[in-house]
């Protein structure tokens, strides 16, 4: 494993201990522009995201109405009843995004998918960059402030959704994540800087409590006059 990865999976709570869990379940609070963008308005209500540990799965809840729900699988997205029932589904769903723009309007299931693989992606950063099929190698710092990030460029496998197939992440002093950069190719590839804050310690993860994602500029800088996606997370649990 590389080396600065396997000291960012350390400091964020040890391989071993995440690999004997199956799930991780937070309570989520999203806005940001990209919603109206997209021709939706920011949840009024938090929402509760699970994911799986040793493949890509999740479930939001509610999702829509209160008693509808997302289930995510990279090849299938679908909105469900609370009872289990299929009020709509999308096998595929990366293609439907085919020729889309930035400001593109999705449809409910795109926002689904979307809402999907990102929460699957964040809730397991670092741990994902250890899964079979990525590719990782560190690449120049990044100069934030005083302060110098060090950096993993990561190669993502086939099968496995995600804003793009090439991301960056770098980590501080303390090897704690602080900033997540990618283009989001479902929305016409546009660059994202997705800095976190307020890291907590829960049953020995380290987890950020806060998401601001800006576009990211030239020369890599976010402007932060575009706040994109904002996150906050809460109560998190593991099984």
């Amino acid at each position: 494993m590389n080396e600065l990865l396997e000291q960012a999976i350390a400091a964020h709570g040890g391989l071993d201990r995440w690999n004997s869990l199956t799930e991780v379940t937070a309570t989520m609070m999203g806005g940001g522009g990209l919603w109206p963008m997209k021709g939706f308005e920011p949840a009024p209500i938090p929402s509760d995201v699970t994911v799986t540990v040793h493949e890509e799965n999740s479930s939001i809840s509610p999702f829509g109405r209160p008693d509808w729900r997302v289930a995510f699988k990279p090849d299938r997205v679908a909105i469900e009843s609370n009872g289990g029932a299929v009020v709509e589904e999308r096998s595929d769903p990366r293609a439907s995004f085919a020729g889309h723009v930035m400001n593109t309007p999705w449809d409910l299931l795109q926002r689904a998918y979307f809402s999907g693989y990102a929460r699957w992606t964040y809730l397991t950063t670092p741990f994902l960059l250890a899964m079979p099929g990525f590719e990782v190698e560190e690449i120049a710092p990044w100069h934030e402030g005083d302060e110098v990030w060090r950096g993993l460029r990561a190669r993502f496998p086939e099968g496995i959704a995600s804003h793009s197939k090439e991301q960056d992440f770098y980590f501080g002093d303390d090897l704690l994540l602080r900033r997540h950069d990618y283009n989001v190719e479902v929305a016409g590839g546009f660059p994202a800087a997705q800095y976190v804050y307020d890291i907590v310690e829960v049953e020995g993860f380290r987890y950020p409590t806060k998401r601001r994602a800006y576009l990211r500029g030239p020369g890599l800088k976010p402007i932060r006059d575009l706040l994109l996606v904002s996150i906050d997370l809460s109560n998190f649990r593991f099984r």
